[in-house]
């Protein structure tokens, strides 16, 4: 989806424009700080939604939505105000959400998902990266057969969504191994362990395989490394999944963006 974002503060421009650059779903943003040069772009660009602040000066965003739907009747009208008396206004023109100010990740990929046709997927688990790793379900820790299950586990989130081969996963946890056969036979039983750990917690959809290649779905999982790399919140203190050497290169990048 193209998306653009306007807002005559600039402040208030640079995080919802953050905020909407950071879906999954949004391909390129263009956020203006007048409603002019938003018009101006609009009439010779397309766009499938916009964002737009309803109290700013010119013609106001009320009025930018108007030409804009006139423009392209297709694109969507999301409205981010500080004001609530704007409601009916923006209800009468059938405007596809109304959020109010501060804007948030979670307010904006709703409304994305609405405008999709989607139903959010829901947050099926929690998971600590920050101190020492740990799985929850309700406040309670996964139980793994093997420990080495867990670890593999950690190794998918710290991975953020992408996914690794077999091969990819053994060269971080057995580096010093040579003997790939043992490891892949190995991997297979970690594999099912995640899994049948996943499934007593009712938490199946968090890990998808495709063949030989794993990943973690990270829309199940409330992360809160997954948040610091999208937010800057929470406060990361140094600490980052300290019971694996491996996790050593991701806690050095960490350190270096704070």
């Amino acid at each position: 989806m193209i998306a653009i974002t306007v807002d005559d503060e600039r402040p208030m421009l640079k995080a919802l424009t953050d905020i909407v650059k950071s879906s999954p779903d949004i391909e390129a943003v263009y956020d203006f700080s007048a409603c002019n040069a938003a018009l101006e772009w609009i009439s010779n660009n397309s766009a499938d939604v916009a964002f737009l602040d309803i109290n700013m000066r010119g013609m106001g965003g009320l009025a930018l939505a108007e030409k804009i739907t006139t423009l392209h009747p297709d694109c969507k009208i999301v409205f981010c105000t500080g004001y609530e008396q704007y409601a009916l206004d923006a209800i009468q023109l059938r405007c596809s959400g109304y959020l109010m100010k501060p804007i948030t990740h979670e307010a904006v990929q709703k409304e994305i998902d609405h405008i999709k046709g989607k139903n959010p997927k829901s947050v099926l688990l929690d998971v600590k990266c920050f101190g020492n790793f740990e799985v929850l379900k309700n406040g309670e820790a996964l139980t793994f057969k093997r420990s080495k299950a867990k670890e593999l586990f950690a190794v998918l989130v710290d991975r953020n969504g992408a996914g690794m081969t077999g091969k990819q996963i053994c060269a971080v946890m057995w580096p010093e191994s040579t003997d790939d056969v043992k490891n892949m036979d190995y991997l297979r039983h970690l594999v099912g362990d995640i899994k049948k750990a996943l499934a007593n917690a009712g938490a199946e959809k968090v890990f998808c395989q495709d063949g030989y290649n794993y990943r973690i779905d990270t829309t199940r999982i409330n992360c809160d490394y997954h948040k610091y790399l999208k937010t800057g919140n929470p406060q990361f203190h140094g600490e980052y999944m300290s019971q694996y050497s491996w996790a050593e290169s991701t806690l050095a990048l960490l350190l270096g963006r704070k």
